[in-house]
């Protein structure tokens, strides 16, 4: 990471945000910001025509491919742009974009490797309006994830998430999945590599224009975790080792403050 001031670079996975990108936009502290970044999964709303508007960088996908696919294309171009710290920030406006400055301290001050913002930390998430379903199989999951990781974090399900330039190179992005899945498969990679962890706590938002997954969705989702779980312990063991889960390059052996 760059000494001093390094690049802090904020990539939007979007896919139909046409109605929540500006004022996601407009809410980022731009003074702390060195380039936004939207990757489009083949939208069919005026997504596009409108971050051309706010002057985003943009990259466009010619289908939907998936979320984790438009991850991918968004941590590459922020690699290949010189980022120090990569910020995902959905367009939706689900999560406070002011918050970023809190995302970005825990890695700044050499405390983190990756930041997740926990709507569950605060415990306030069912009054602020999280499904009581969603609430029930987050804790479930995330309990379920804390056993095989050995960790005490509050929650693995969230989309605000901030990361050192370094474990994004090291990890195997392109194995993950293309789907929702990988977010918990970078999750996997950054446990086995090491990686620091922090979480910060973020407010709730749920509204009628903020993307989430349906009930069935999320049962489907929730099962490819406990797969992946037992995929990931199979590996620990020994017994089914898996490439996907091996650092891309040597870890670095020095984290600078």
């Amino acid at each position: 990471m760059s000494e001093g001031n390094p690049k802090v670079v904020v990539v939007m996975p979007a896919y139909n945000a046409a109605k929540t990108l500006h004022m996601t936009y407009a809410e980022l502290p731009h003074d702390m910001v060195d380039l936004v970044i939207l990757v489009d999964d083949g939208s069919s709303d005026e997504t596009v025509k409108l971050a051309r508007e706010l002057g985003l960088e943009i990259f466009c996908h010619n289908a939907n491919y998936g979320y984790g696919a438009n991850q991918k294309t968004c941590y590459r171009e922020a690699l290949k742009a010189g980022a120090d710290i990569v910020v995902m920030v959905h367009p939706d406006y689900q999560y406070d974009p002011k918050l970023l400055p809190e995302m970005v301290r825990p890695i700044k001050e050499g405390r983190a490797d990756v930041v997740l913002g926990s709507r569950l930390l605060g415990g306030h998430a069912l009054q602020q309006g999280m499904p009581w379903w969603k609430y029930i199989s987050n804790r479930f999951l995330t309990a379920c994830e804390n056993l095989v990781f050995g960790l005490h974090l509050a929650e693995y399900h969230t989309g605000y998430r901030a990361y050192r330039r370094e474990v994004l190179e090291a990890v195997n992005l392109e194995m993950n999945s293309d789907r929702f899945i990988f977010d918990q498969e970078i999750i996997v990679q950054f446990v086995e590599l090491g990686y620091r962890i922090v979480e910060i706590p973020v407010p709730t938002r749920y509204f009628p224009l903020a993307s989430s997954a349906g009930f069935l969705a999320s049962v489907r989702y929730g099962l490819s975790i406990l797969w992946l779980l037992a995929r990931y312990c199979l590996h620990r063991a020994g017994l089914l080792r898996q490439r996907q889960f091996q650092s891309l390059q040597r870890r670095y052996n020095s984290v600078p403050g």
